[in-house]
């Protein structure tokens, strides 16, 4: 066992050699040229302003103004500049990131209970808070189209051109001159406010911008002290695929030891309430107890990341859904527009054969215009051979850190089971399975309900058969530890997507180092409780030790 002592560092990717300090304490980053910034903070709010130079300025701030001690750990790769600040442990006090970003840039904003304040519209917006509350203020000939909902908080608009339904869904929705720019709000109990930016409340926008207090706090004096920052990019492994072993600095308190002995193996798990199915999300480590084949295990690394996705869209095109392909492409161009911005999406249809309609792609109007050109494939239904077609797929095009996930839409009625006309799969329900457990990522499906008729004739498919068929497809949701979605009409599949997208956004990541250290290849399995009542979590069964 090797132990390993990192002293605090300023937090910069040590790949990153494009980010400086100022001496100030704030840090500078070049934006990526496709503009995507991610931040997410769980101790905090993020107060973000639009300006006009060319770069990321971000310090990590005390809610009385101080330039805090707790960093953020900052990555920057050719697609996406993240900032991130993870969850503290219980009673640490709140940390705050406040950030002037180019406007073209393509914004991402998540917190837990901190308020969002953003002034200025970048060339795309998405804010999200669990329960804290969220604020835009858009300058004077803006042009963006407009989206906010909150589920149990109310939202408010001051600009005459934008106006609240307080009965629909979302509650605002509208577009301010040419509507260029996307923003979208959204919040599960925070209240959302959008208001105009007038000449009293806008400050020029320089190259070195004033320090700005986050909401409610006095202004203090700027301290000498900088922010210490430390940690390395991070990265999420799938369930049961071990991690290699690094000797790279990991993000860590002051004073804490790393040891470095032996692989991890990492778990991507979401927790939902049994009552009402949605996610719980100010869960903590303290909050999970881990076990492999019954023994408990210490849970070594822990956070409740929102890391970019890459996503796989398999659709099944056979059968009886010819006369629903427009209503099929509606609905994929609907999950496009509810996935983050920043996420890589693949769009593969099927039937007797497999489509890649488009490759993975963070290049969202282009993937639109390859959906809206969708022809419906030839041949019978073979299920069990696209699922692993892709998984191939996902594992050939990504070739970054991102979390993998493939959402299957299909009847689950591949042609090998009885009375199912034409050619089936070549590969077996009990391969296809096995896949889906060893596959790095989470795979969620959306059965649809294509039974247009009683089984009269010895003939016809049978009613086992459309039942054994609904149940492949959630033994496969459970075998790739993400969820099963029932879809009696697809005119609801829409709103099958927006459940998919909200689960993909709730994921914990739980790593430990196995208490059995034999890799013999032989299955071990995983269960994950949660203390807290009616939470229940789901990810994946176990691992194949490698």
């Amino acid at each position: 066992m090797v132990a390993v002592a990192f002293a605090w560092l300023p937090c910069i990717s040590p790949t990153d050699a494009s980010a400086t300090i100022q001496s100030n304490g704030e840090l500078r980053f070049e934006l990526p040229a496709n503009g995507n910034l991610r931040v997410e903070n769980l101790r905090g709010a993020v107060m973000a302003e639009t300006w006009q130079e060319n770069y990321v300025s971000v310090s990590a701030v005390s809610d009385n103004g101080e330039l805090s001690t707790t960093p953020p750990v900052v990555d920057r790769g050719e697609s996406l500049l993240s900032i991130r600040l993870a969850r503290g442990p219980k009673a640490s006090p709140r940390v705050n990131l406040q950030l002037h970003v180019p406007a073209r840039a393509h914004l991402a904003i998540q917190t837990a209970d901190g308020a969002v304040s953003v002034r200025g519209v970048p060339a795309a917006l998405l804010a999200q808070s669990f329960s804290g509350e969220i604020r835009l203020e858009v300058p004077q000939n803006s042009n963006a189209t407009l989206v906010a909902d909150s589920k149990t908080g109310g939202v408010t608009s001051s600009i005459d051109a934008i106006q609240v339904n307080r009965g629909a869904s979302p509650q605002l929705q509208g577009r301010i001159g040419s509507g260029a720019a996307s923003v979208r709000l959204y919040s599960q109990a925070g209240n959302i406010n959008v208001s105009a930016m007038t000449a009293a409340t806008a400050r020029t926008e320089s190259s070195a911008p004033a320090r700005t207090v986050p909401l409610g706090a006095t202004e203090t004096p700027t301290p000498k002290q900088r922010p210490d920052l430390a940690g390395p990019q991070p990265t999420t492994t799938g369930a049961g695929t071990p991690a290699p072993v690094t000797t790279a600095p990991e993000e860590i308190s002051e004073g804490d030891v790393i040891r470095v002995d032996t692989e991890l193996v990492g778990l991507n798990v979401s927790v939902v309430d049994r009552g009402t199915n949605r996610g719980v999300n100010d869960l903590t480590k303290d909050d999970f107890r881990l076990y492999e084949d019954n023994a408990q295990q210490q849970i070594a690394h822990f956070e409740s990341a929102s890391a970019p996705f890459n996503l796989v869209l398999l659709i099944d095109l056979s059968g009886s859904t010819t006369k629903v392909v427009e209503l099929i492409k509606s609905a994929a161009l609907h999950f496009v527009e509810a996935a983050r911005p920043f996420d890589r999406i693949g769009v593969i249809t099927f039937a007797g054969g497999q489509v890649v309609v488009s490759p993975l792609t963070n290049d969202h109007e282009a993937l639109r215009q390859r959906i809206r050109a969708i022809q419906k494939p030839d041949g019978s239904t073979k299920l069990y051979d696209s699922v692993a077609f892709s998984l191939d797929e996902v594992f050939r095009e990504a070739k970054d850190s991102r979390r993998n996930a493939v959402v299957v839409i299909s009847d689950g009625l591949d042609s090998v089971l009885p009375n199912v006309t034409g050619e089936g799969s070549t590969l077996s329900y009990e391969e296809m399975i096995r896949r889906a457990k060893e596959f790095d990522g989470v795979i969620y499906s959306i059965w649809t309900d294509t039974q247009s008729y009683e089984p009269l004739s010895p003939l016809d498919i049978q009613q086992e058969t459309f039942d054994l068929a609904h149940d492949h497809m959630k033994d496969l949701a459970d075998a790739g530890g993400g969820a099963f979605y029932e879809c009696e009409k697809l005119e609801d599949l829409a709103g099958a997507y927006d459940r998919v997208v909200a689960d993909l956004g709730t994921l914990y990541t739980l790593a430990y180092r196995p208490t059995n250290k034999v890799r013999d290849g032989a299955w071990r399995t995983i269960r994950v409780n949660v203390n807290r009542p009616n939470a229940v979590a789901r990810g994946k069964r176990g691992y194949f030790a490698k």
